[in-house]
């Protein structure tokens, strides 16, 4: 049996709720700026962590590499956490991944370099690294959840957009401390001692959002669970449930989580550091340009969430993506005038935004009883493979083969998720995946 989203599924959202939004989101900002305030300062971080006779390109490679492996840790993280989160409460995981976030972020800030320790540098880095993927790999899925079931049913869409949202937000916090690091400090005080002050302050916050998610309340569904002493699903171990019972609902939340990676990781994360390598773009140029992308797509989120509880889900994916193509493919072909930068970025950004509305589509179609565990199995092993290889893949065929090379990515993948929308829209498809919850 599934379980009604609450007493009264069509109605306003009550201070409740945005008590419940604004605390996930802001913890979910600053955990999210603490996993991506690496890629900000990977230049850096090459240089200072791998030996001074390494080629350039090699050691950014290497330093991908490791940024790389806090994504293909994600799934065991992920499927751990959700798995005693559908047994004991959203709530407890919740809090837990958060402080799994803060305290290697704060201890990154404090590691020794190459010159200091030679080989072991590295190793420390890649273990902080591990940390922080497993702490993730619970963090988005289950804030997924969590917000999903504690909102009405006609709302969970805007829930949903919010929270990526302030995921999203944590990038712009990512930008802008990266930003007036670079414009405040010489590149030899960057190198000296500014690279920590983003991974320290990350930390202390990450403790700070950790506390405050203590008023956070349990989800009313799986209290309802509880109540009903009705856990015979989630018994099971939830993930094969998952994986027998609902495998094409899980290959299209993979599908899409493949399609957020491309839009996250190499448009919003990747872009600022490409533009400088491959396009001549100053460092400040690239910032702001991606302050306003990413400001863009925060807005998106939210819009493309409101969007998903108005009108059919196929049609929002698949209207959704085909503008995300068009706004991307005119993006990258606008980067030889510099002049066009800080209007094309940001649009971009906002083409980007579709990606806040799948999880909407994965909140849907997995029953209460394993919902926490289908959503990460299917984000975190998707984003693991996708989001941990594309650094490498658009490293190397940008420097080797075409400086276009991201952009054929994700328009192909955008355009995917076009299909993927067209095909829940045929005979309106993606009704045969959402489950109904019943009291």
């Amino acid at each position: 049996m599934s379980y009604a989203q609450n007493a009264t599924p069509n109605r306003t959202l009550n201070n409740q709720d945005y008590k419940t939004l604004a605390l996930s989101a802001l913890g979910g900002a600053l955990e999210f700026y603490d996993f991506i305030i690496f890629v900000f300062f990977s230049i850096i971080i090459s240089h200072l962590f791998f030996p001074d006779d390494m080629p350039a390109w090699l050691s950014q490679v290497q330093t991908f590499g490791i940024f790389a492996a806090g994504y293909l840790i994600r799934p065991f993280g992920g499927i751990v956490m959700a798995h005693f989160g559908d047994l004991f409460g959203r709530k407890r995981m919740f809090t837990l991944s958060i402080l799994l976030m803060a305290l290697p972020t704060l201890f990154i800030g404090c590691l020794p370099t190459y010159t200091n320790i030679g080989i072991l540098a590295p190793i420390l880095l890649l273990i902080m690294r591990l940390c922080q993927g497993l702490a993730v790999g619970g963090e988005v899925p289950g804030a997924w959840t969590f917000v999903a079931e504690h909102v009405p049913n006609n709302k969970i869409g805007l829930a949903c957009g919010i929270l990526t949202s302030g995921l999203s937000l944590g990038i712009l916090l990512g930008s802008l401390v990266s930003t007036v690091m670079n414009k405040s400090i010489s590149p030899e005080q960057m190198s000296d001692w500014g690279w920590r002050i983003p991974f320290i302050i990350g930390g202390i916050f990450g403790l700070i959002a950790m506390y405050l998610r203590r008023w956070l309340k349990e989800t009313p569904i799986f209290l309802e669970i509880q109540k009903r002493k009705q856990q015979e699903l989630a018994k099971k171990i939830p993930v094969i449930t998952v994986l027998t019972q609902y495998l094409p609902q899980t290959i299209l939340s993979m599908l899409l989580t493949w399609v957020l990676s491309a839009g996250i990781m190499v448009i919003m994360l990747m872009t600022p550091i490409l533009l400088q390598k491959q396009f001549g773009f100053s460092a400040i140029d690239a910032l702001q340009g991606n302050i306003l992308a990413i400001i863009g797509l925060i807005i998106s989120c939210t819009f493309y969430g409101m969007m998903m509880d108005r009108f059919a889900m196929g049609k929002v994916l698949f209207i959704g993506c085909l503008i995300a193509v068009a706004i991307i493919s005119i993006f990258y072909f606008s980067l030889d005038n510099p002049h066009l930068l800080l209007i094309t970025y940001p649009l971009a950004g906002f083409g980007v935004g579709i990606v806040g509305s799948f999880a909407y589509f994965m909140v849907k179609v997995f029953p209460a009883e394993i919902r926490y565990s289908g959503v990460s199995f299917s984000f975190n092993m998707a984003y693991a493979i996708a989001g941990g290889l594309t650094p490498l893949f658009i490293s190397f065929f940008s420097d080797f083969v075409s400086k276009m090379a991201p952009a054929i990515y994700v328009v192909g993948l955008f355009g995917l998720g076009a299909l993927i929308g067209l095909y829940l829209s045929i005979k309106n498809n993606s009704q045969k995946y959402i489950v109904k919850d019943i009291a």
